[in-house]
């Protein structure tokens, strides 16, 4: 007996929908690494096609089946990129989805990486998000695939430090300091600021063949900010890292045009059409908002601008 198609049938509403699909899917994945054990991600994916306006609704069971059917061949086939995974995930949703012109999936992680503290060289983990994209269209050939990172870290302020090494100064020579040796020390000291904990993240798009190392991106982000953070702090490393902070301060803006500097640097090879998201928002210590950056560009237009 043939049962009823409910989702073939006619809406009332004959209108196109954009995305149709599943969100807050848990999947187990394991991302193969050379020469080393491979990664475990408890990973959350959001699946999507379009519904064209003369079909009720789509078929989501096959959504779970294109995820399942990928992750049972990467067992035998390890996955090495997770964009190229999602990649796979939205060419099999267009082949069992053939009313749909296109095909989007979206994955995000957190990744443990291991690293040391910076004085006593304490082991900790550190948590990032890691997260990555595809679209795929049968008008086209090739796949838009997207990877990106999201990491914590800390800024501070460039604007209450200038001021209080004003004030600092202003101080010192009520005091009848010589100001040669304020100078002296108001360089030797970094002035008290306001901090706060920033998250950066950046995202790239990845045409075929190339790639795009998510340790690479972890380190552009960690790299952009005042200071890295940590989990687990000894007095000497405390000490450390607020004093490195203070004598590297940064708004969102600066840690958004550093990234994007340290992309272009890091990133030579790929083409002037891939698309960067980079994004700064930092969670402010004495406000009450928060403060937010960000750019979309091209590489090539990215290249062309610090080329001048």
């Amino acid at each position: 007996m043939r049962l009823p198609d409910a989702q073939a049938r006619h809406p009332d509403v004959l209108i196109d929908l954009t995305r149709v699909g599943v969100t807050n899917v848990k999947k187990l994945v394991e991302v193969a690494r050379e020469g080393k054990r491979p990664v475990i991600l408890i990973s959350t994916f959001d699946v999507f096609v379009d519904l064209p306006s003369d079909r009720k609704g789509a078929n989501l069971s096959r959504n779970f089946e294109a995820i399942d059917e990928v992750l049972e061949e990467a067992i035998a086939a390890p996955v090495y990129e997770i964009e190229e995974l999602c990649s796979e995930v939205a060419r099999r949703l267009l082949n069992r989805h053939e009313y749909a012109s296109k095909a989007e999936v979206r994955m995000r992680s957190e990744y443990i990486i291991k690293h040391q503290t910076p004085k006593t060289k304490t082991k900790c983990q550190e948590v990032v998000k890691i997260f990555a994209g595809a679209v795929a269209t049968r008008a086209e050939e090739s796949v838009r695939k997207t990877v990106g990172v999201e990491v914590v870290g800390m800024t501070a302020c460039p604007c209450v430090q200038e001021i209080m090494r004003e004030k600092a100064k202003n101080e010192l020579l009520e005091l009848n300091v010589p100001e040669a040796a304020i100078n002296a020390f108001l360089d030797k000291i970094p002035m008290a600021t306001h901090n706060q904990r920033g998250k950066g993240s950046v995202s790239i798009e990845v045409h075929e063949g190339q790639d795009v190392r998510i340790e690479k991106l972890i380190e552009v982000i960690k790299n952009s900010m005042s200071s890295q953070i940590y989990e687990l702090l000894k007095r000497p490393d405390e000490i450390f890292v607020v004093e490195s902070a203070h004598r590297n301060p940064k708004f969102a803006e600066d840690c958004v045009r550093l990234m994007a500097q340290m992309v272009v640097q890091t990133f030579q090879n790929l083409p002037d059409e891939s698309i960067v998201t980079i994004k700064q928002t930092n969670e402010e210590s004495i406000h009450q908002h928060d403060v937010f950056a960000e750019r979309i560009a091209t590489m090539g237009e990215l290249r062309s601008e610090m080329s001048q």
